[in-house]
């Protein structure tokens, strides 16, 4: 039988302190001290399949009984652990995104930025979209200086998680395509009725250089955070996750129908005895769940066996590594 880690005491947790995602009957810190430098998971000689594969097994094959000896088991595993390549998550994460900084150049305090919280969506090239009114400071700033910025976080609340920035040209949308803006738009906000209201208008974000920069907490790992950009190009030439868009209805499902078995296929991936697994999302590679042990709380990259095609194969991967933890556990 696979070895179970069940450290006295998870001294790792108290290196930092990071806001706690709100997530029901969760106090502690939620840290992410799991996600490794981009280039180095991807390399010629390693695919992401291959590693979702290998990193299906113990991290470990023996007992493991420090605090030290569990980061470094839980560093290893997560370092195998497929990820979608960092373009193509820039491109998941921001289409699936509804909120973001926007940053302009202030004319009411000349050269200084100004920062607004504005709703956005995609159109298919991957640009964001906004409905500003001739009203808000930040729309006065564009139609003087178009240039600016969209700050678009996975997660606000857990500073080690992913951000990206689009810095680019705020361009009014032509009447032309008017139309398809606004029903891409009132899409992801349905009851944004003032969309029609005089004094807005849509205007598209086009982005020069999209900065990739992954979290404050990797440095722990010997790993160190890292920052990355992109040209306007790549980006645009990236596409979606098909299997992203799945991810609310199915962790919803998993954590209401399926808790504990989310948490004994953590423990066999990863052969740390969790006390629970909440899942957080999901892609074609695999899903993050909120790991909790002894109260104290972490997240971890856990992969599928291989790529999923589509929603139904989500569910097949899942019972598959289910069976599999049963299997072992018995």
């Amino acid at each position: 039988m696979k070895s179970m880690v069940a450290p006295s005491a998870w001294s790792i947790t108290r290196i930092t302190r990071v806001n706690a995602r709100k997530i029901p009957n969760s106090s502690p810190p939620f840290l992410n001290f799991f996600r490794p430098k981009p280039y180095s998971l991807f390399s010629s000689s390693v695919s992401p399949l291959s590693m979702a594969a290998s990193s299906a097994l113990t991290a470990s094959s023996g007992d493991v009984t420090t605090d030290a000896e569990v980061f470094e088991q839980i560093k290893a595993h997560q370092e195998k652990a497929a990820r979608l390549p960092p373009l193509e998550e820039i491109r998941t994460v921001v289409n699936h995104s509804v909120q973001g900084m926007l940053s302009t150049i202030s004319q009411k305090y000349e050269g200084y930025p100004s920062g607004s919280m504005v709703d956005f969506a995609c159109d298919l090239e991957g640009y964001p979209i906004l409905a500003v009114s001739s009203l808000a400071s930040h729309t006065k700033d564009l139609l003087a200086n178009k240039k600016c910025s969209l700050l678009v976080a996975k997660d606000f609340e857990d500073k080690t998680d992913l951000l990206i920035t689009l810095y680019g040209d705020a361009i009014p949308v032509s009447e032309e395509d008017k139309g398809d803006i606004r029903t891409a738009y009132l899409t992801r906000h349905p009851n944004a009725f003032w969309v029609d209201f005089g004094d807005f208008q849509f205007v598209r974000v086009e982005p020069k250089v999209v900065r990739y920069v992954s979290g404050i907490a990797t440095a722990l790992l010997g790993s160190g955070g890292f920052s990355t950009e992109f040209s306007k190009e790549a980006y645009k030439a990236a596409q979606v996750d098909p299997i992203a868009q799945f991810s609310k209805p199915v962790a919803s499902h998993m954590n209401r129908d399926h808790a504990e078995d989310t948490k004994l296929i953590v423990q066999h991936t990863t052969s740390i005895l969790v006390d629970s697994a909440y899942m957080l999302d999901l892609d074609s590679l695999g899903f993050y769940v909120k790991a909790t042990y002894k109260g104290n709380t972490f997240k971890l990259r856990i992969p599928f066996p291989r790529r999923a095609e589509d929603r139904k194969d989500v569910k097949t991967l899942i019972v598959e590594m289910l069976q599999a933890a049963k299997s072992q556990s018995n």
